[in-house]
Formats: C-alpha cells, sequence, structure tokens
C-alpha cells in the first residue's frame, strides 16, 4: 500500500479530533508532547459543552499553544468537518477518532474516502466484519489506519515482550490475565450510548479490550477459547462481568477474568506469565507495576525491573505520548506501525470470538471464517 500524503517536510503532521470526552485529554497530551511534529487544527464534538471544556483544557495544557492552531477550528458534527476538508477550507492529516467504538467503522471509511488517514480509539469496531470493512477501506484510498493500544508501550509490558522473544520462559504453561475494575451506574449514565451492543460493548469489548491485545501480542496465537458473561450489577444492555479460557497454539493454556463490580475501587489489572523456567506478574492497577520477577538464568535485563515500574492514578497510564511518537514515525515512513488496523483486526477477532463463545456455549476455534461472525 502506498501512503498518502506526509512526503512533505514542510509542515507539521495537521491532526482532527473527534469526540472530546474523558479519553480526549490524553490526546491532547500526546499532541503537545509531540508540538514539533503535529499541529491540532480541528476539534469536533456534537456536544457544545464538550468542545468548551476541551478549549479549555488545552489552553491550561499549553498556553503557548504548542502542537495546537492558534485559530483551531470546532465542529459539531462529523459531516461538516468532513466538508470542511473536502473543499480544502481545511488541511487534515489525520483524524483521530476517540468516539463511540460503535462509530469508529463509518467515520474511519468517510475519513478514507475523504483521503485522509485515520486514528481509532479502542477496539475499532463492535464486530468484526465492520473493522474488516474499515481496514480495507483504508488500504484501497492508500490511507494508513492506526489503532490505540497505548499498553503495548508500558515500560513494564515492554520488558516482559524481551524476554518472551528471548526464550527465557522456556515453555509457557500457564496464562492469567484480570481486570478487576469498578465502574458505578453513574460512569454508564454518563451518556446514553454506554453500556449499549450498537455503539459500546460491555466490560470485555470497552475496558478490557487492551488486556484481550495481550492475549496475542505477548503470549501468541490464540488456537480456541470458551466465554460466560453476565450482567449482575449494573443496568446496561452489554456484560459486567465476563470470563475466559484460552488455549493458545504454543499449548499453553490460560484464563481471563474480567468484571467492573470490584468493590470499592480499581483493585487490578494483571497478567501472570507462568513457564518452565521463568514466572513473571505483571499487576497494579493497570500492568504498571512488576510484581514477581524470576528466570532461571541471568540477564542484564534483571537490573532493569525496578526501573520499569511507574505510578499512575488512572488506568489509561502514560502510553498514549509513546504511541504517538510510533504513528507518527509511522506516517513519516521512519518505522512501522505497532499497532496498525491489521493488528486491531487480531485484537477484535479474539472479542468477537468470545461473544460468540458466550452466546452460542461453545468451544471458538480461531481464526474465524466471516461466516461464523
Amino acid at each position: 500500500m502506498t501512503s498518502y500524503l506526509l512526503d512533505k517536510s514542510d509542515h507539521p503532521i495537521r491532526i482532527a479530533l473527534v469526540g472530546c470526552g474523558r479519553i480526549s485529554r490524553n490526546h491532547f497530551k500526546a499532541i503537545a508532547a509531540h508540538h514539533k511534529r503535529t499541529k491540532l487544527v480541528a476539534i469536533c464534538d456534537n456536544q457544545k459543552e464538550r468542545i468548551k471544556q476541551a478549549q479549555l483544557f488545552i489552553a491550561q495544557l499549553t498556553p503557548e499553544n504548542l502542537g495546537f492552531s492558534s485559530d483551531l477550528a470546532t465542529f459539531n458534527s462529523y459531516s461538516d468537518l468532513l466538508s470542511a476538508i473536502n473543499v480544502y477550507s481545511l488541511d487534515v492529516d489525520l483524524i483521530v477518532l476517540a468516539t463511540p467504538s460503535g462509530l469508529h467503522s463509518s467515520q474511519a471509511i468517510a475519513a478514507a474516502k475523504a483521503k485522509v488517514h485515520v486514528c481509532t480509539e479502542k477496539p475499532m469496531a463492535t464486530c468484526w466484519e465492520d473493522g474488516l470493512a474499515m481496514l480495507n477501506a483504508c488500504e484501497e484510498s492508500g490511507v494508513q489506519l492506526f489503532v490505540v493500544m497505548q499498553n503495548r508501550f508500558n515500560s513494564t509490558l515492554q520488558l516482559v515482550k524481551r524476554q518472551l522473544k528471548a526464550g527465557r520462559f522456556g515453555q509457557i504453561a500457564m496464562v492469567s490475565v484480570n481486570v478487576f475494575w469498578q465502574r458505578p451506574q453513574s460512569y454508564y449514565d454518563q451518556d446514553s450510548w454506554r453500556g449499549t451492543w450498537a455503539l459500546d460493548g460491555g466490560a470485555l469489548m470497552n475496558q478490557a479490550s487492551h488486556y484481550i491485545d495481550l492475549l496475542d501480542w505477548m503470549v501468541g496465537p490464540v488456537e480456541s477459547l470458551s466465554a460466560s458473561i453476565a450482567t449482575l450489577g449494573r443496568n446496561i444492555e452489554t456484560e459486567d462481568t465476563a470470563s475466559l479460557q484460552l488455549r493458545w497454539r504454543n499449548g499453553a493454556l490460560g484464563t481471563m477474568a474480567v468484571t467492573m463490580l470490584t468493590y470499592p475501587k480499581n483493585l487490578e489489572g494483571s497478567i501472570t506469565i507462568l513457564g518452565q523456567t521463568g514466572t513473571v506478574k505483571v499487576g497494579g492497577s493497570a500492568v504498571n507495576r512488576i510484581e514477581h520477577w524470576s528466570f532461571a538464568d541471568e540477564s542484564a535485563d534483571d537490573a532493569l525491573v525496578d526501573l520499569a515500574s511507574f505510578e499512575t492514578t488512572s488506568v489509561y497510564g502514560f502510553g498514549h505520548t509513546l504511541y504517538y511518537a510510533n504513528m507518527l514515525d509511522a506516517m513519516e515512513g521512519k518505522d512501522q506501525a505497532l499497532c496498525d488496523g491489521q493488528q486491531g483486526l487480531l485484537s477484535l477477532e479474539l472479542l468477537s470470538a468470545a461473544y460468540q463463545s458466550a452466546r452460542d456455549h461453545c468451544t471458538v476455534y480461531l481464526p474465524l471464517l466471516k461466516t461464523n461472525v
């Protein structure tokens, strides 16, 4: 695929961000951190109050407007934003979608038709076929598709990933992933789309999607899984609790446990890998702290364990800035994207398999066929 635009060096990468909800602040911070390479030229949200809140946050974040246009354009309609791009009254290289997940597919396809690169928050879509349609549309238009998976850039997980590549675990026997968080009813009541099948998905699709991503990215291709989901404590369409049993192609077995009912606050977001010659647990509230590290052999990396751990007050962590660095490098042809549309589709396939298993009360084998989704 040939990339459209960004073979220039006479201007920073011009960004339009769509959706000014809670996650948008992480994007604003990342853009400010890369102000020498980026310029936010437009923001869009169908709620005028959120536009105002975003403007205030940006002004407080960077009074010097570093990384932000001094005449930042605002839109209350995504179609109006695209119209401005299509008639060349607004120059945009990248559209960032921080909108409800169920809107990502149609919005990404529309951006691709406008010949603009696309970055979506997780998950890339709420069903596998929509994700595939996004990927195909971007490839046909010659633009790049990125999916935000910022946890991959956590120093803790990067360190463990190196040990996996080096084979230090030997034969992996068991993997355990836990997401024990608290999302009160008031969280879901903030917006009408939260906790709906059409626009959001449940605890697996929304809150735990970053951890679903770790199943393939860290451990390897999944051979099969079975899942159960339940809505036990929240007044929502989708699940607030889920459990998975997994078998990987490398022979490892594993489990994933997810709930948004943990009392009284977020307890743990973790992955534990147990192998014949190595055991590691990365825990904390958001895989931000290495809690156990033991290998049969020695490596220079062993001295980096304490340095890799970090404190965070948010389950989002601090990966967005590092994610942007890789995405901008990919757009400029300096590096390969670590979280492109194809990687996003792998995670979406696992999510789709989990929901299919829960619906049909069966074990689902991967990869999925289109007719099974």
